[in-house]
């Protein structure tokens, strides 16, 4: 499969998906948000597949949304093989049913936060930084907002969105959305960690775990004993 803005790879058990737009940031345009969910389709249905890893070219992970592309189509470079749909990129992240690892190496800004908030791990370079400048711009970081808070308290999260100056990695590992540095080389046996696991052990825990909010209290439990019964039937 070609894709216009990302490349993505095999590596035994191991999907790499990189993102591809260096010379725009890795802004994401809505063709981009399409390739990343059909890649994420490819990595669901692979039963050899138990990691996807994601990465970016270029000295910028992740700029965000590339707003020219979104309200003017014909700036975008339509992928023929994939029928772009009105998706948001915190959704594509939300349907991949595999743990995930970003490994970033530019910094993030605006809605870059949607792709490391969407992982399961998320280690940088120590001179990694991240911004929220939407405030500034007139603008708020409605989407970005959602998943921070899936790692930090309301008012945290509040506090993140009005404050639109870069922030450095240890700040970003002290509100819980970077686990780790990469220099400290556990990449590499994290990942290893991911190879004689269940695939359908790994995917039935992360619906699950993306189901619950879904699910009134009362509800949760009974829930997810029947996600227990149905792995142990397979």
């Amino acid at each position: 499969m070609e894709y216009n803005f990302i490349r993505v790879e095999k590596q035994d058990f191991r999907f790499i998906l990189t993102l591809a737009r260096p010379e725009k940031r890795n802004a994401f345009t809505p063709t981009m948000v399409n390739e990343i969910a059909h890649a994420f389709e490819l990595a669901n249905a692979d039963d050899a597949i138990k990691v996807v890893i994601i990465k970016a070219e270029g000295p910028v992970f992740c700029a965000g949304m590339d707003l020219n592309t979104f309200e003017n189509e014909t700036l975008d470079t339509p992928n023929p093989f994939i029928p772009n749909q009105d998706v948001s990129l915190g959704q594509v992240f939300d349907s991949l049913l595999k743990p995930s690892v970003a490994i970033v190496e530019g910094n993030v800004i605006a809605g870059g936060f949607l792709i490391i908030l969407g992982c399961s791990y998320v280690y940088c370079k120590k001179e990694t930084q991240f911004k929220l400048p939407e405030v500034a711009l007139g603008l708020f970081p409605f989407q970005v907002m959602a998943s921070l808070l899936k790692v930090m308290p309301e008012k945290k999260v509040l506090q993140l969105c009005l404050h639109t100056e870069y922030f450095d990695v240890e700040k970003a590992i002290a509100l819980g959305i970077v686990d780790g540095f990469i220099e400290d080389n556990i990449i590499e046996s994290l990942l290893a960690t991911f190879e004689n696991r269940s695939n359908k052990a790994l995917m039935a825990g992360i619906q699950a775990l993306r189901h619950i909010p879904t699910k009134q209290r009362e509800e949760q439990f009974a829930y997810l004993k029947n996600c227990l019964d149905n792995l142990n039937k397979h």
